[in-house]
C-alpha cells in the first residue's frame, strides 16, 4: 500500500508530465533570446521619428498644449509630465518601448514579457475575458489570441488587447500623456520579420481620448541569442527627488540642488532650524 505522501507525489508528477505533453511548442514561434532596440534607435514612441513634437501624434488640442508645456518645462530644467523620473513604472504602452532589453516566454495559457527593470507583464491566452472588477494597474490587463496566418498549422502572430489602466502614463520621456480618464485600449500584433527571424515586429495601436483618432506605430527589436542579463533597479541610483510638485537633484556629496533657475527650496516647516 502506497504511503499517502508518495501517492500525492506520483499524482503531481503525472499532472506535470500531462501538462508538458499537452503543450506542443512546435506550434508556436521561437521568440527565445533577448530583444533589444536596434542600433541608433532611442526611446521615442514612433521609432522612425524624433521624440516630442516631431512625433506628430494625433492629439487633441488640450493634450497637444500639455505636451508643448511639458517640453518647455524640460527646457527650463524641469521634468514636465514625465513622471518616470521618480521611478514610477512606465506602464502600458510605454513599457513596450524596450528601454531595457526584454524577454518573451511563451506558455500555453500565458505569454510573459520580462524586462530588466520592470515586473513581468502577463498576456493571457487561455480564452478568458478582460475582468470587470479587477483593480486597475499601470500595465493594464492583457488578453491575447494566437493566429495562424498562412494556414500551415503553426502560429505566426500574437494579437493582444489591453485595458483596465491607472495613471499617469506617458508614451515617452517628452511627457506625451495618455488621457487622465485611463480608458485607453491598446492593441498589439507581435510577429517575426518574414525575411529575418532575428527581427521582432510589434504593431501597436493606441485608442485613447487624448487622441483624435487611433494611433498606430510599428516597433522593431533585434534578437541577441547569446544572452547575459543584467539587474537594473531604477531606485538604486536615482538622484531625482520629488517634493510636492517640485523636482530637485541630489548632488554627489548628498546635498539637494535646484533643477530650474530661481527654483524655491522645499518648505522646511516640519524641521527645526538653527538660530
Amino acid at each position: 500500500m502506497l504511503h499517502k505522501r508518495s501517492l500525492t507525489a506520483l499524482m503531481v508528477t503525472a499532472l506535470t508530465i500531462g501538462s508538458a505533453a499537452a503543450f506542443d511548442d512546435s506550434k508556436y514561434p521561437d521568440w527565445s533570446g533577448r530583444w533589444t532596440r536596434p542600433s541608433g534607435v532611442g526611446t521615442q514612441w514612433d521609432q522612425t521619428k524624433p521624440s516630442g513634437l516631431a512625433q506628430h501624434a494625433p492629439m487633441t488640442p488640450e493634450y497637444q498644449a500639455r505636451l508643448e508645456a511639458s517640453i518647455a518645462d524640460q527646457a527650463r530644467g524641469g521634468q514636465g509630465e514625465d513622471s518616470r523620473v521618480s521611478c514610477i513604472t512606465a506602464g502600458m504602452p510605454r513599457i513596450m518601448t524596450g528601454t531595457r532589453p526584454f524577454e518573451l516566454v511563451v506558455l500555453p495559457a500565458v505569454t510573459y514579457v520580462y524586462g530588466e527593470g520592470n515586473m513581468p507583464r502577463r498576456i493571457y491566452t487561455d480564452g478568458r475575458s478582460i475582468p470587470t472588477n479587477e483593480e486597475p494597474t499601470y500595465m493594464g490587463y492583457s488578453i491575447g489570441k494566437w493566429v495562424d496566418e498562412n494556414g500551415d498549422g503553426k502560429y505566426d502572430v500574437l494579437e493582444v488587447e489591453t485595458r483596465n489602466f491607472k495613471g499617469p502614463r506617458t508614451y515617452e520621456n517628452s511627457g506625451m500623456r495618455l488621457h487622465d480618464d485611463n480608458a485607453s485600449i491598446i492593441k498589439e500584433r507581435f510577429f517575426l520579420d518574414k525575411a529575418n527571424s532575428d527581427l521582432l515586429r510589434i504593431e501597436i495601436t493606441s485608442i485613447d481620448h487624448a487622441l483624435t483618432q487611433p494611433w498606430t506605430v510599428l516597433k522593431t527589436f533585434r534578437r541577441e541569442r547569446k544572452v547575459m542579463w543584467a539587474e537594473y533597479d531604477c531606485a538604486e541610483s536615482n538622484n531625482h527627488v520629488v517634493v510636492g510638485k517640485e523636482y530637485y537633484f541630489l548632488s554627489g556629496d548628498g546635498y539637494l540642488m535646484p533643477t530650474r533657475k530661481d527654483q524655491p527650496p522645499p518648505d522646511p516647516r516640519y524641521f527645526k532650524t538653527a538660530k
